[in-house]
């Protein structure tokens, strides 16, 4: 689905809101960010920065976007925002339940001004709730969702921190796809707006369809529920984990299915070891896995990489520093360089040429606003009583 002529209104920060309407961005959307006139988007200056000064997330998740700085607590400036609002098609936000309606940009007020307004509010526990007012960021919602215990090896090991913000990204991912199912709803309906309420925990506790039959018997009374490391697929079948290699990097087995396994024991010579895939049996599974452990540690990763076809599950783990360098994502060209390098998500259609540099604070206000019709002496009035930058 392409997005041209479909205006976004921005009004998130740093990492959730952002990813979502950069994915919108790529997708031909004119995104323009809604900063406040201070310091703006917190991520601007967020370590690690780029040789350009802007923080590295910040520039991954705002190329070819375009940024008004308006001061939301002004009644003039908000009047301001209510002209760009009239002529745009999304306004998406991340404030706590409440915050938009101090700020009179809540839905209710603005589809008067614009009755097929697609509205979507990101929030870490939604709009209702009684979480729903909790403060709380990536770690507090992985947490709560069962998410990071069932990250851990075993019982008896503490829960790591996440190498990726999973709640964040699932969750400006969901708001992505709820914005353009509303879209689309809008125009196969034949108009009117709609709202779209989006919780990143929400988000991550879908994410559990492995693991949900066994919680959910569990929370009715049917005993303890999924532990960590005694799910099939998070250590309890030796056909499918990770392994240690000789050089003390990691490689890891997928062969759930019978011909995987299959394929991948006669790539190693041990065809003997076929029958025992889908043992329930714990003593052959712990020889099955000390076999395991044992081949794998007979080679480095790399030569595990390159030694294997292709119909054997077996992948090396690799640090971020490899993967963005890997042929298979450039090939996809899911990673791009450049001047701006980036991280890109591929889309399902044909990706539209865009802007990909970053914008600066407030660096089309003016432009934006006028041509929202606002006059050149009510813009500089604003500007001058720091209602916009």
């Amino acid at each position: 689905m392409r997005l041209d002529g479909i205006r976004v209104l921005d009004l998130t920060r740093l990492l959730p809101g952002p990813y979502a309407t950069q994915l919108l961005a790529d997708l031909g959307a004119d995104v323009v960010k809604v900063e406040d006139t201070g310091a703006g988007d917190y991520a601007r200056h967020m370590p690690p920065t780029t040789d350009r000064g802007v923080g590295g997330v910040f520039d991954g998740v705002n190329r070819g976007k375009r940024s008004v700085a308006l001061d939301l607590k002004d009644d003039d400036a908000c009047e301001a925002f209510y002209a760009l609002v009239e002529e745009s098609d999304v306004v998406i936000e991340g404030f706590r339940p409440g915050v938009v309606e101090r700020l009179g940009v809540d839905f209710d007020t603005l589809r008067e001004y614009n009755p097929d307004l697609v509205y979507c509010s990101l929030t870490g526990y939604g709009q209702t709730g009684p979480l729903s007012d909790r403060a709380g960021h990536d770690l507090n919602y992985v947490g709560r969702t069962g998410f990071l215990d069932m990250s851990r090896d075993g019982e008896d090991d503490a829960p790591s921190t996440p190498g990726y913000q999973v709640a964040d990204l699932g969750g400006g991912l969901c708001a992505a796809f709820g914005v353009v199912s509303a879209l689309l709803s809008r125009e196969l309906g034949g108009g009117g707006g709609e709202y779209v309420d989006v919780s990143m925990t929400d988000v991550v506790l879908s994410f559990s369809q492995t693991v949900a039959h066994g919680a959910l018997t569990a929370a009715d009374g049917g005993g303890e529920g999924p532990r960590p490391g005694g799910t099939p697929l998070t250590g309890g079948y030796p056909w499918y984990d990770v392994y240690e290699t000789a050089d003390g990097r990691f490689v890891t087995l997928g062969a759930l299915e019978p011909q995987f396994w299959e394929a991948f024991c006669r790539g190693v010579d041990r065809e003997d070891l076929v029958s025992y895939h889908g043992t329930e049996d714990p003593a052959e599974q712990a020889a099955l896995r000390e076999e395991l452990d044992s081949l794998f540690a007979g080679r480095t990763r790399d030569e595990w990489a390159d030694a294997l076809g292709p119909d054997t599950a077996v992948e090396p783990v690799l640090t971020p520093a490899e993967a963005v360098a890997d042929e298979q994502f450039a090939a996809r060209d899911v990673v791009q360089g450049g001047d701006h390098p980036r991280v890109g998500f591929p889309a399902v259609c044909d990706r539209p040429e865009t802007d990909e540099s970053v914008p600066g604070h407030g660096e089309h206000t003016a432009e934006l606003l006028s041509a929202a019709g606002v006059s050149d002496e009510d813009l500089e009035r604003l500007r001058e009583g720091g209602a916009i930058r």
